[in-house]
């Protein structure tokens, strides 16, 4: 049983769509797959878990919403003797059998930090972007981020959350630039909207100034398309994958490691044409790791 945060942006649904082919790659061992959809409310995940407790689920594999909110939940169904997987985003809490996550945040915060902070001159104005609060991997890169800019003398002239949503990324941008005339660097805590961040300074006749992304199509082709000067740290949609594989090694009886903690690329200008794919769609995220799973490459398509 599968007790997914939400669905509610593309780096999810290419996730949820390598989660879905690993668990046909692996029907020989199951029986059911269950997945419920909290549609990014905390409210609606805690009741998820809890209807889920009732029907007779082997293991649970949890994405919390939110970090804190969520940990009594998890410790809830822990205590019902369930082997329970908590990937992606993390709790408070050790009673999961395994954590399952990239390198991490603080990772993803220092690459794009330490980038910019070498591009951009001290004193030179930032603007970093988040998707929303409370949530841990996303506080770590934040909190990565301010380290490395305090250090390097950046200003940082704002932080502001986007919801994730293109519109708002693209009038938080554009009043920053009105405001300031001159935008040095853009520092972003997720990249499903980096090309909105770019498009307000095209919309405003500006040149694109340093900026991280993620690895994202649309962001890496616009990159080589308009040679932007970027990096892509990444959060690979692969980590999908692996709450199945865990879960069925529990359930064997074998070990598992835990935390399971899996690699984190980066993307950089040196390798960025070996991530393009002129064939998957726009919001295609490169590090699925699903060419090799059945319904390649139609399901993600």
């Amino acid at each position: 049983c599968f007790s997914n945060a939400a669905l509610n942006n593309p780096w999810r649904q290419v996730g949820y769509k390598t989660m879905q082919a690993e668990v046909e790659a692996q029907k020989a061992q199951i029986k059911e797959f269950v997945h419920v959809d909290a549609e990014g409310k905390d409210s609606k995940q805690i009741a998820d878990i809890n209807d889920l407790l009732g029907k007779g689920c082997d293991a649970l594999i949890v994405s919390p919403n939110t970090t804190a909110t969520l940990t009594p939940a998890v410790e809830g169904a822990c205590a019902k003797g369930l082997p329970v997987i908590v990937f992606d985003r993390g709790v408070d809490t050790k009673c999961p059998v395994t954590f399952i996550n990239p390198i991490g945040g603080y990772g993803f915060g220092h690459v794009g930090a330490e980038f910019l902070s070498q591009k951009v001159k001290p004193g030179g104005k930032v603007l970093a972007l988040r998707i929303l609060p409370g949530v841990d991997v996303l506080e770590t890169r934040w909190s990565a981020a301010k380290v490395q800019f305090d250090k390097a003398k950046v200003n940082v002239v704002g932080v502001e959350f986007t919801d994730g949503d293109p519109a708002k990324t693209k009038k938080i941008v554009n009043d920053y630039i009105q405001r300031y005339g001159t935008i040095d660097g853009i520092w972003m805590d997720a990249g499903a909207t980096a090309v909105a961040a770019v498009e307000a300074f095209q919309d405003a006749g500006k040149p694109v100034p340093p900026i991280n992304g993620e690895d994202q199509l649309d962001f890496l082709k616009l990159w080589k398309d308009k040679k932007l000067t970027a990096i892509a740290p990444t959060y690979p949609t692969y980590q999908w994958r692996t709450p199945i594989i865990a879960a069925l090694r529990v359930l064997n009886g074998e070990q598992v490691s835990s935390p399971w903690k899996l690699p984190q690329p980066t993307i950089t200008q040196d390798n960025l044409d070996q991530y393009l794919d002129a064939g998957m769609p726009p919001l295609h995220y490169a590090m699925c790791g699903c060419t090799d799973l059945p319904g390649y490459p139609q399901r993600w398509k």
